[in-house]
Order: structure tokens, then sequence, then C-alpha cells
């Protein structure tokens, strides 16, 4: 259990135990663990976030109190800052609804393949040993259409779930056939061919068996970039 539990600490090996729901931590202790890193970033509204729980719908609700109650900065502060650590913290959750505020905020939670770029100091592109970063070509506006594209001869498929990018290798898990003229139905990925169906948001987590194979992809200042293991970047 400590060995797993100092593993769960790591960004990119927690954001793996989530998807094979093996973390060792339970949502409620995620979330306030994300709202107490977040906190001090937050300036005169550091103490008046409250987690009150998840409701039966699999959203989180939050209370802003004090001086952040109904203050024009609210939306800003709770979108830009708390939205994203408990979104990060807690990807299996289906919202955020914070009390308060104007309006509630996020949709559906998404575990993100694609982000703004490294952070500060970290090369993120570089940490990927044996990959080639590959530039995605202008594929125009994002659509509910998954496309197919062939990055230094490996064929990857892109898909957009609600503005976010997401890019496997173009296999089917079950079939081993393209996915090219499959169909995208929200967050789920139907083959063309067999007809299994893949959660797109969720790293590909098969929902008849299998499971597709995820390729990192960074959205910095050299573009949108995908990694190809074991390639050669052109």
């Amino acid at each position: 259990p400590e060995l797993v539990a100092r593993l769960a600490e790591d960004d990119l090996v927690g954001s793996l135990l989530l998807v094979h729901d093996l973390h060792p931590d339970d949502v409620d202790t995620r979330i306030q663990r994300a709202l107490d890193r977040v906190r001090p970033y937050l300036g005169s509204h550091a103490g008046g976030v409250r987690y009150l729980g998840v409701d039966d719908r699999g959203v989180a609700q939050l209370r802003l109190e004090g001086n952040c109650n109904g203050c024009p900065s609210s939306t800003v502060t709770v979108r830009t800052a708390i939205e994203g650590a408990v979104l990060d913290a807690a990807p299996e959750l289906d919202g955020v609804e914070v009390a308060g505020v104007a309006a509630s905020i996020g949709t559906r939670a998404e575990l993100l393949q694609i982000g703004i770029g490294p952070p500060p100091g970290r090369d993120f592109a570089a940490g990927i040993e044996g990959s080639a970063w590959a530039p995605l070509p202008d594929l125009g506006p994002p659509t509910g259409r998954p496309v197919s594209v062939a990055l230094n001869g490996t064929p990857v498929l892109v898909c957009s779930v609600r503005g976010t990018l997401y890019a496997y290798r173009d296999s089917c898990a079950a079939c081993r056939r393209p996915l090219s003229g499959s169909t995208l139905d929200g967050d789920v990925l139907r083959c063309a061919s067999c007809g299994s169906r893949f959660n797109i948001r969720l790293a590909g987590r098969g929902l008849d068996g299998g499971h597709l194979d995820p390729l990192p992809l960074l959205s910095d200042s050299q573009g949108v970039r995908v990694a190809l293991p074991g390639a050669v970047a052109s």
C-alpha cells in the first residue's frame, strides 16, 4: 500500500491508476486534496470554498462562502482554478456545481490527452522515452467525425469530444481493423467493422471488452503533436 500511495502521487501514474480503477484514494479524498492545493492561489477566495460531496448524479457540489459568495470574480475564479483542480483529481465525475455563482460549471469531466503545454521548467515532450513527436496536420474545426491520418507511417485516429482532441492507434482492439469510417456518439466510438464500442474520453476503455491504444497528444508553442513510440520524427 505504501508503494502504491507513492506511485499515485506522480501525475502521470496517478492518471493511469484512475483509468484502471486502481487509485488508492477515494473520490472525496482526492477532491479535498485538490482543493487544499489550489487554495493558496485563490487569494481572497482561499477560505471561501467548501466541498459538500458528490450527489447521486455523480456531480461534485461546492459552495462559495464569506467574501466569495456572489462576487463578480467568483465565476472566473471557479472556472480557472477550482474546476480544473477538481476535474483533474476526479475525472470520473459527471460535472461540478458551485452554489453562490450565477451558473454551474462543468459538463462531464474529461480525462485529457491534450494540454496547454508543459509546466514551466518541464520538457514534457522529452519525457516520453523512445517516442518521437509528430505534428498533426490541420484538420479544420473539430467535428464529431473521427479522422484517420498517417503520421510518419503510423495510422492515427483523431477524435474530438466536446472540443477536446484525443489520439489513438487506428486499430480496433477487437477485430484489429482500421477505425476509419467508425461513428462517434458523444464519448463512445463504434467500430464500423465489428460494432465494438470504446469510450474515447476514458483512454479508449472498451464497453464490450478490449482497450484502444491511446497516444499522448500535446498542444504547445510548436503546435499540436502526437507521440509515436519507437518512431523517428521527420
